[in-house]
């Protein structure tokens, strides 16, 4: 039997978990938060992805009840939670800093909250080990949260935000504190909690990788408005902006104006007379002007004119190398520099291509996006 896609976004008979309705917030003359509307559906892992102060946490503050929107109203399973203290809510919100108490054990932080609810001591004590086992943290039970690494507190505030079973779990940048690969370690761990729990959770990140790792959406923010919400595979291929196709991984953005050609196919003139082919289902009026988006591992790059509906002659200007890949970044004639990615699947003593030699950039007429903005 085939596995049925997690995808309650695309299911109109679907009843989102949270609704922001036209949210805007304000702070004085400053807006945070911008006629925001939104859904996001029970069990998603949802990502608010932008740059610094672009209404993300402003967002998360207020799921959290920490502020109330200015109009507009927010409702988290039905209910409307404007002027619900956050106490009462059924969310809960893991900080950056994790907020651990340093004079208890990694046990008693997890059985805080659940001792101030007045569970019985079996209750408290049959949670906690779920909690621990969980996070895979048995061992560390007796310690302080001083006597054990960076990663492990991370484990231990998530297991403190679970053990009390809320609908929703808010978490701010939880992984800024870590080394890149700890992060991604414990960012497959968040996922693999986050699916055995089936707890929601919305993540508050600056960090694209991190979006596109874990969440099923995300939704990419800019000045207190969402320019996209998609799945990251959506975002990446299909991105409906400039600043989307920008902000999301690395790019090459050619500016032209747009020429039909034929049946969704377009000329696109991008100076000095070059002009490059592109397919594209949205439409372009003639002289229109556009951005052709392509991503570097879709330009290939050969020492021959290659068969190709596009090809560029240029000069390599400037070699990056990654391990696994190399970019080259090629001068065109027009001045121009397009990024050309090519995965190092061979252990080689010398490039292919070095400084200065003149190569052939080609790409597909599908191989980028076609945006009006």
């Amino acid at each position: 039997m085939a596995e049925t896609v997690f995808a309650p976004w695309d299911d109109p008979n679907e009843t989102p978990l949270i609704t922001f309705q036209n949210v805007t917030k304000r702070f004085g003359d400053f807006v945070a938060i911008d006629d925001l509307t939104l859904d996001i559906f029970e069990r998603e892992f949802f990502a608010l992805l932008g740059p610094s102060g672009c209404g993300k946490t402003t967002m998360m503050r207020m799921l959290a009840g920490f502020e109330n929107p200015t109009e507009g109203a927010i409702s988290l399973a039905g209910k409307d939670i404007a002027g619900v203290p956050p106490n009462k809510r059924a969310v809960n919100m893991m900080f950056q800093s994790y907020a651990l108490f340093p004079h208890l054990t990694v046990w008693d932080n997890i059985a805080f909250g659940l001792k101030r609810d007045n569970l019985s001591k079996d209750a408290v004590a049959t949670r906690v080990e779920e909690m621990l086992k969980l996070t895979r943290l048995q061992k560390f039970a007796r310690r302080k949260p001083h006597q054990i690494s960076g990663g492990q507190r991370q484990r231990v505030a998530l297991a403190r935000s679970l053990a009390k079973a809320p609908k929703l779990l808010l978490l701010d940048e939880p992984l800024g504190a870590l080394d890149k690969k700890l992060r991604q370690d414990t960012q497959f761990e968040l996922m693999d909690i986050q699916e055995k729990t089936g707890t929601t959770f919305v993540i508050v990140t600056h960090d694209q990788e991190e979006a596109m790792t874990v969440a099923s959406r995300v939704a990419v923010m800019d000045e207190g408005r969402i320019i996209q919400v998609a799945t990251p595979e959506r975002i990446y291929e299909g991105p409906n902006s400039v600043y989307v196709a920008d902000f999301i991984g690395d790019v090459n953005i050619l500016s032209g104006t747009a020429k039909p050609f034929g049946r969704e196919m377009y000329q696109v003139d991008w100076g000095g007379g070059t002009l490059a082919t592109a397919a594209s289902a949205k439409p372009f009026s003639d002289g229109q002007s556009c951005h052709l988006a392509i991503r570097p591992e879709k330009i290939s790059i050969t020492a021959d004119r290659p068969e190709a509906d596009n090809a560029v002659q240029g000069k390599v200007l400037d070699i990056a190398y990654l391990g696994n890949l190399s970019t080259y970044y090629v001068e065109l004639p027009t001045g121009q520099t397009i990024k050309a990615q090519t995965a190092n699947t061979r252990r080689i003593s010398r490039r292919t291509f070095t400084w200065e030699d003149p190569v052939w950039v080609s790409w597909t007429a599908t191989a980028g996006v076609l945006l009006d903005s």
